[in-house]
Parts: structure tokens; sequence; C-alpha cells
């Protein structure tokens, strides 16, 4: 895939910013005035048609909110984005002249609406740049895919957005980074612009600056982030959305290293691989230690012995045949479970 041609993705870093969801004139109109005159951002965002997973919640304002966007591009002089998902969000985003599209989580996972999106888009505004999020499950095949669909629908301006993915069970993210899936998206589309989108990975307003910084240091070309006058208040995902006060600080606080230069990139790519790797196994491994105590604990309720060496050697035959479907030696999984193994008993004693 080529590189892009339109202006709007080619900054390094490309920061874009602003609330959640278009609330009110008032809100959009003040959010964009303080992110133009004290920070770096260059895109003003909001979310017009918002997707919630159960009826009930606040949608957004719809189409109504596109004229406050006209409003922010006349009065700041600021490019707005916003995001569509399905084609009349398309046809009214391009009467209203919206600079920059992205596509929700929940769209670039389904193939039928991703093909009916890329049709208008390509048919209705192709020089429009969209920006990709990832599908919620980490299955990059998927996220690629809805890339080629506006490819080969003649959309010519794409990029694409790490969100994070969903995780099952208790997470300190929202959705879990797991960098590794952004990283190979990178290495297969080298030309393909990457942002990440911290708000959505994090789901917490403490965790979007040391977020940022670690997609900065892995060579992101930029952010997506969500950003409210007083997001107590917000409307929509009130816990991840920051002050543009605090906005401006974190952005402040970053260095951007380009990915396009670096002349060590591959090895730099593949140790930071390593690194992401390693963190999600020690995550792994600590629900799997939480696990262990509260079989302790049940054990114990009931007088079982702790230790039940015929299910030990059941699993670690059964760990050892998988590891071998996967490339790895018998000895160095019978080692690491072993050590897991003791780790877990004394969890469980």
């Amino acid at each position: 895939m080529t590189a892009p041609s339109s202006p709007l993705l080619s900054p390094r870093p490309l920061l874009i910013a602003g609330p959640c969801s278009a609330e009110s004139e008032r809100q959009v109109l003040t959010t964009a005035e303080i992110l133009r005159r004290d920070t770096a951002v260059q895109i003003f965002r909001a979310g017009v048609w918002k997707p919630r997973t159960k009826p009930g919640g606040f949608e957004g304002v719809g189409e109504p909110a596109l004229a406050w966007l006209d409003k922010v591009k006349s009065e700041t002089g600021m490019p707005v984005a916003t995001e569509v998902a399905v084609p009349r969000h398309v046809e009214a985003t391009a009467d209203h002249g919206i600079d920059l599209l992205w596509i929700g989580a929940r769209t670039s996972a389904d193939p039928f609406a991703m093909q009916e999106l890329a049709d208008a888009i390509g048919r209705l505004c192709p020089d429009t740049p969209v920006l990709v999020k990832n599908p919620v499950v980490a299955d990059i095949e998927l996220w690629i895919g809805a890339i080629e669909r506006l490819r080969d629908a003649g959309v010519r301006n794409i990029g694409a957005i790490h969100r994070g993915f969903r995780s099952l069970g208790h997470d300190v993210y929202r959705n879990h980074p797991r960098w590794s899936v952004p990283l190979e998206l990178h290495r297969r589309l080298p030309q393909l612009p990457l942002l990440c989108d911290p708000s959505h990975i994090g789901g917490r307003r403490d965790l979007i600056s040391p977020l940022a910084r670690t997609a900065m240091d892995m060579g992101f070309d930029g952010l997506i982030i969500e950003t409210h006058p007083d997001p107590d208040s917000a409307l929509s995902d009130k816990d991840q959305q920051v002050t543009p006060q605090y906005l401006a600080e974190i952005l402040r606080n970053l260095r951007h290293r380009s990915s396009r230069t670096a002349t060590d990139e591959p090895l730099r790519q593949f140790r930071l691989q390593i690194d992401q790797l390693d963190s999600e196994l020690l995550e792994i491994l600590a629900r799997r230690m939480a696990v262990s105590k509260e079989i302790g604990d049940y054990k114990r309720r009931h007088g079982i012995p702790v230790v039940q060496t015929e299910r030990y050697e059941n699993v670690l035959l059964s760990r050892i045949a998988s590891a071998a479907d996967m490339g790895m030696s018998e000895e160095f999984i019978e080692k690491l479970f072993a050590s897991i193994h003791e780790e877990s008993i004394q969890n469980q004693l």
C-alpha cells in the first residue's frame, strides 16, 4: 500500500483531539478554541453518532452536530473529524465537508458493514482521509481486510488507529494494548500511517499519558485523544477524557521517534515486540496465580490436599504436547511449568 497523499496525514506526530461526543455547540467550540490556542493539536475530533453497547444511553446528537463542526472550521481554522458507521453518515459528512473520517472497532470487525461503508466513501468522498480502528478482537487479518476494502473501493488516503482489544476478565486496561498486533501491522504495511488511541486503551485518564509515551517510543505516527472541558460531566466515556489543559501537559512531555528513518529500526521493532510480549506474559501469569490462590482457598474449605500429583502430571503432559506443536522443546516446557507449579503451590499454601 502506497503512502497517502493527503497533507492531513503527513505531519509526524499527527495529533487529533476533542470530546468523545459533541454534546452542545458551546462545549464543542470551547474545546476547539482551547486546543487551537494552547496545544499542538492539528485536527479537532468529536463523535456525532455514538454506537452504544446497549440502548438507552446517549447515542450522540446526530447530524445537527455537524453544523457545530462547521463552526469549528470557520472560527479556528482547524480541520475536523468524526466517526462514520453506515452510508448515511458518509452522505451527511460529505455534505458538510468533514475533513477526516474514522471507522470504529465494531464496524471494522464486520466485513459486510465495512464493505457498504467503503463503497459509500469511495463513491462520495474518495479523497477524504479515513482512519480505521482495529477490530474489537485481536485479528490482524480482519483489520487489514477492512483497510483493503477501502483501498479497493477507491479511497486514496487511509491510515489506522490502534485502540486496543477486548479482554476477558479483570484487566488494568479497558482494552488491552497487545502492542505486538499494531507492530505487525506496521511491519506488513510500513507506509500506512499508524496512530494510537490511548483513551480507549486505558479507559482511565491516569493511563493516557503513559500509554501515549509508549506509543511515541514505539514510533507511532500520532495520537487521537479524547478531551472535554469538564470530563466528569461528559455524557459518554467520562472516565477516559482529560481536560484540554491536562492534554497540553501530556503533549509537551512527549518525544516522537520516527520509525521511518531510524537505521536500526528492524532491530528496535523486534525488541519492542519482545518487551510487549513479556509484559503480556507477566499479566497472564499474575492472573494464573490469582486463580491458584482461589483454588487454594477452596481446597482449605473442603479439606482437599494442596498437592494433586496426578493432576499435575496430566497438565504437564498436555502442555508439553501443545508446545511441541508450536515448535518448543519438551525440556524447556518441563522446566517452565515446574517453576509455575511450584509458585502456584506456594500461593495455595
